[in-house]
């Protein structure tokens, strides 16, 4: 039977760390929304993003006409999302006086939950909540944090799932400032 040398198992423990990561979260969402079939495919670049309008998203939708907006799936028992809050406050800042707007939708199965995180972290951003999930089965989500950045034409820019700290924090910056440009902001 072969062996592992220590340092092989060393090297991989970031890696199957990051894993069972991702596999807890999928999980979590599997015992939230029941598992299902998910016939959807994550939003690709260049596809129109959904009219939230046509899913029963809890709460009040701003205005995203003609903005670029980052909408940040997220709740309240993620830990990724947790440290990706205060980048999604810090872009929010940043960019929201050239057009740009950070959405953010719970994925808590319980209102007061969402309610509970909101109240310690005071986001300066819209937040709903998508209650039965139908907007992260349509968009295939399977990994929270999952944040698609979409133009002011309404089509997907890029997408991220999960959150790996400055790395990501720069790609966001990166692509925020490019969609601006674009949109001439």
């Amino acid at each position: 039977m072969p062996t592992l040398h220590p340092s092989s198992i060393q090297a991989l423990t970031p890696a199957l760390n990051a894993a069972s990561g991702r596999l807890v979260v999928l999980i979590g969402l599997i015992f939230a929304f029941g598992f299902q079939a998910v016939a959807a495919t994550p939003p690709k670049p260049g596809s129109p993003f959904p009219a939230l309008e046509s899913f029963s998203l809890e709460g009040k939708l701003p205005e995203m006409q003609g903005k670029v907006v980052l909408v940040d799936f997220w709740a309240s028992w993620c830990g990724p999302c947790k440290k990706a809050f205060p980048v999604m406050k810090e872009l929010h800042e940043a960019f929201a006086s050239r057009g740009f707007l950070v959405l953010a939708i719970s994925l808590d199965e319980k209102k007061a939950d969402m309610e509970g995180f909101l109240a310690k972290t005071k986001p300066p951003f819209p937040t709903v909540r998508d209650p039965k999930g139908k907007l992260a089965e349509a968009l295939a989500v399977d990994a929270i944090p999952t944040s698609v950045l979409v133009g002011s034409d309404g089509k997907v820019l890029a997408v991220h799932s999960g959150f790996e700290g400055e790395a990501s924090r720069k790609a966001y910056v990166q692509e925020i400032e490019t969609a601006l440009k674009t949109a001439g902001r």
